[in-house]
C-alpha cells in the first residue's frame, strides 16, 4: 500500500486524450451503437447548417474500407485562424473539445449534436481524419491521423468553382477503439431518412461502395416532411381518416409542430423530436400535445353531446389508442434531461406545444365532423374496454401467486432478491416438468405454458386480460399493468423465454415478445428479456457428449476430431426441450455457466413497432409480402 498521494498521482489528460481515455462519456458505448454515432456527430454538422438555411443536399458514403464520407454544400466551416488558438478554424473544430459555431448564438440558432464537441470527438476515436472545405474558389484541406493528431494543416490543395462552397469529411473509426469496425447499410439508412422527414426539402443520400451494384445510392427528400414520416409509418394500418393532420407554430425563436393519424389499431405510436434527437422518454414538447388532445377532444365530446353529463371525461390512454403522431421542436437552446438526451426539460416549450395543438386541432375537429366523430367514438371504445380491464387487473392484483389458477403452476424460486432471482417461461408441461428437476430452485423459477398465448397485437388490453396465461405472467412479474405498471417491483431480473428450436417454439417465443413490447415495453428497454439457445445437434463419441448451437457449429466440432473418432460418432437432431431429461436440460440451456442467452434489445421502436405491427398485425398483405421477401434467408426450417 502506498500511502505517498502527490502532484505527480493526479494525471491531466490534454486535448483530446479525455476522449480516447472516456469514450463512453462522449458518444455512449463502443459497441456497433457507438459506430454508428460518429456518422451522425458529422451528419449534424451538415444539418445544422441546412437548419440555418444553407445547406440543401448531404452525402453520406460507405467506403470500401469501412470508412465514412460526409459531403455537404453548405457554407463550408471557416478556413480563417482563430483568434483564440491562433491555428485554422477548422484545425480548431477538429482539434478542440467544445469549439464550434454553436455557442454564443453567432453561429447556429438551432443545432443537435454534441454541442459543439461532435467534430472533435470523431476525431479523437478515429484512425484518420481528412476535411475538406470548398469555399471562396480554392479548395482546402487538413489531415489528422492516430487520434487527432494533426499531420496537414489547412492547406489550399487546388481552386474550384467560385459558386461552390461546402465541407467534405472522411473518416476511418479506430479498430483499438471499438469493439467491430464494420458499418451496417440498414442501420444509417433508418436514420438517414428520419433526417430526411424531420427536415422537409432537405435531400439526403446514403451510398455504399462496398456493393458493386449500388453506384448511385438511395435519395432521401420529402417535401412532405412530418406528414410523410406518419404515413410511413402506417403504411399496413387501416387509416380512420385519410387526411394527415399537420400543425406548427413558432413563438420565441422557438419552431414547433406534429403530425398525427388515427388508424383502427389498438397501440399508439407517438414520437417526439427535439433539433432532429429522439427524445424517446418525451418531454414538455410531448406533455403540452397530449395535455392539449385529451383536453380539445373531451371538449369537444361535451359540446357536441357525444359525451352525456353522466359520462366521465376520456383520459390520456383513451384518445392515444390507434394514433400514429411525430412531434418535432426546433429550439436555440434546449435543456435535456439525463446524459442520453432522453427527455426535454424546456418549460416554455410546454404552454407553446400546448397552445398551437389546441388551437389547430379544435380547428380541424370543427372543419371535419364527420372525422371528428370518427376519432371521439374509437376513444370512446377505447374507454369502455379500460374499465373493463381495470376490474380484470384489480382481480389480477389481488391473485395471491400461492393460488394461482393455471396448468403446472408457477413453480418459484426461494430467493426473494431480483437482482439474483430468473424466470424461465417454458412451453408445455413436459419440458416445464424436466425444467424444474434441472433448475436450481434458489434463484430459478418455471412457468410452464399451455399452448400458444393470445396474439395481444390484435386485442386490446381488456381482452389480453381475460386470458389465463397472459393473467399469470403478470402476477408472477409483480410489476402490474397499464396504469399500475411499476418497473421497480419486476420480481426477476432475467426473464428468459425458453421454447422449441422449430417452428412452434419460434411462434410462441413471438407472441410472447409481442405481449412484452406492447404491454411491458419498459421490461424490454431494460435489458431484462432473453431468448435461450437450446442445442440443435448433439455429438457422442465414447463417453464425451457435445452439444452444438447449429449446424456450422456441429460441423466445426466434427472437423476438430480426429477421423477415427468422427466416423463412429452419433449424431442427433434435438427434437424438442420435453425430450431432454432433467440433467441435458440444465447443461444445455439453465446452467449460468454453460447456457447461451440472447438478450432481447431494442434500439429503434419506430423499426420494432413497425414490425410488430407487419407480421402480427390484422393486414395479411404486409405479412405475405415480407415472408415472399425473406423466405430465401431461412435457415435450418423445421418442415
Amino acid at each position: 500500500m502506498n500511502d505517498d498521494y502527490g502532484v505527480n498521482d493526479i494525471q491531466v489528460l490534454e486535448g483530446l486524450e479525455a476522449v480516447r481515455k472516456r469514450p463512453g462519456m462522449y458518444i455512449g458505448t463502443t459497441d456497433v451503437k457507438g459506430l454508428h454515432h460518429l456518422v451522425w456527430e458529422i451528419v449534424d454538422n451538415s444539418i445544422d447548417e441546412a437548419l440555418a438555411g444553407y445547406c440543401n443536399n448531404i452525402e453520406i458514403i460507405i467506403n470500401k474500407d469501412n470508412s465514412i464520407t460526409v459531403k455537404d454544400d453548405g457554407r463550408g466551416i471557416p478556413v480563417g485562424v482563430h483568434p483564440k488558438t491562433g491555428i485554422s478554424t477548422v484545425e480548431t473544430v477538429y482539434t478542440v473539445l467544445h469549439a464550434g459555431g454553436k455557442f454564443g448564438g453567432g453561429g447556429y440558432k438551432v443545432s443537435g449534436g454534441l454541442h459543439g464537441v461532435g467534430a472533435s470527438v470523431v476525431n479523437a476515436l478515429s484512425k484518420w481524419v481528412t476535411v475538406t472545405v470548398y469555399k471562396g474558389g480554392k479548395v482546402y484541406e487538413a489531415k489528422f491521423e492516430d487520434g487527432g493528431k494533426t499531420v496537414q494543416k489547412l492547406t489550399v490543395i487546388g481552386e474550384c468553382n467560385e459558386n461552390r462552397t461546402g465541407t467534405t469529411v472522411s473518416f476511418k473509426p479506430d479498430p483499438e477503439i471499438f469493439d467491430t469496425d464494420i458499418y451496417d447499410y440498414e442501420t444509417l439508412k433508418t436514420r438517414t431518412r428520419e433526417l430526411a422527414f424531420l427536415n422537409k426539402g432537405l435531400r439526403l443520400t446514403l451510398r455504399d461502395d462496398r456493393d458493386e451494384e449500388d453506384t448511385q445510392g438511395e435519395i432521401f427528400l420529402y417535401e412532405g416532411g412530418i406528414s410523410e414520416y406518419v404515413r410511413f409509418i402506417n403504411q399496413g394500418k387501416t387509416p380512420l381518416h385519410d387526411k394527415i393532420i399537420h400543425l406548427n407554430g413558432e413563438k420565441n425563436d422557438v419552431w414547433f409542430e406534429v403530425a398525427l393519424q388515427y388508424n383502427n389499431g389498438y397501440s399508439d405510436n407517438i414520437y417526439s423530436f427535439v433539433n432532429n434527437i429522439n427524445t424517446h422518454d418525451g418531454g414538455t414538447h410531448e406533455d403540452g400535445v397530449k395535455r392539449a388532445l385529451v383536453r380539445t377532444i373531451n371538449a369537444y365530446a361535451r359540446k357536441n353531446n357525444i359525451l352525456k353529463d353522466k359520462d366521465e371525461n376520456l383520459k390520456e390512454d383513451d384518445v392515444k389508442e390507434g394514433l400514429t403522431m411525430i412531434i418535432s421542436c426546433k429550439h436555440p437552446n434546449p435543456q435535456f434531461e439525463g446524459q442520453t438526451k432522453g427527455r426535454l426539460g424546456n418549460s416554455e416549450v410546454r404552454s407553446l406545444a400546448d397552445s398551437v395543438f389546441s388551437e389547430g386541432f379544435n380547428q380541424f375537429l370543427l372543419e371535419n365532423p364527420d372525422e371528428a366523430k370518427i376519432i371521439v367514438n374509437k376513444a370512446i371504445l377505447a374507454r369502455n374496454a379500460r374499465m373493463a380491464a381495470k376490474k380484470a387487473r384489480e382481480a389480477t392484483r389481488k391473485t395471491d401467486l400461492t393460488t394461482t389458477n393455471f396448468f403446472g403452476k408457477l413453480s418459484d424460486c426461494k430467493s426473494k432478491d431480483p437482482s439474483v432471482s430468473e424466470i424461465f417461461i417454458v412451453e408445455g408441461d413436459s419440458a416445464g416438468g424436466s425444467a424444474k428437476k434441472g433448475r436450481d430452485s434458489m434463484t430459478q423459477a418455471i412457468l410452464p405454458l399451455r399452448g400458444k398465448i393470445l396474439n395481444v397485437e390484435k386485442a386490446r388490453l381488456d381482452k389480453a386480460l381475460g386470458n389465463e396465461e397472459i393473467k399469470t405472467i403478470i402476477t408472477a412479474f409483480g410489476t402490474g399493468i397499464g396504469e399500475y405498471f411499476d418497473l421497480s417491483k419486476l420480481r426477476y431480473d432475467k426473464i428468459i423465454i425458453m421454447t422449441d428450436a422449430d417452428v412452434d417454439g419460434a411462434h410462441i417465443r413471438v407472441l410472447l415478445l409481442t405481449l412484452f413490447y406492447r404491454f411491458f415495453k419498459p421490461i424490454v428497454q431494460a435489458g431484462h428479456v432473453y431468448a435461450a439457445q437450446p442445442p440443435l445437434f448433439r455429438v457422442m463419441h465414447g463417453k464425451t457428449r457435445k452439444y452444438t448451437l447449429d449446424e456450422k457449429e456441429k460441423d466445426e466440432y466434427l472437423a476438430s476430431l480426429p477421423e477415427n473418432v468422427r466416423s463412429r460418432a452419433e449424431i442427433a437432431r434435438m427434437k424438442g426441450l420435453g425430450e431432454m431429461d432433467a440433467e441435458e436440460l440444465n447443461e444445455t440451456t439453465m446452467d449460468i455457466n454453460k447456457r447461451v442467452l440472447r438478450k432481447i434489445t431494442v434500439d429503434d421502436c419506430i423499426a420494432a413497432d413497425a414490425i410488430f405491427e407487419k407480421l402480427m398485425g390484422d393486414e395479411v398483405e404486409p405479412r405475405r409480402e415480407f415472408i415472399e421477401q425473406n423466405a430465401q434467408f431461412v435457415q435450418n426450417l423445421d418442415i
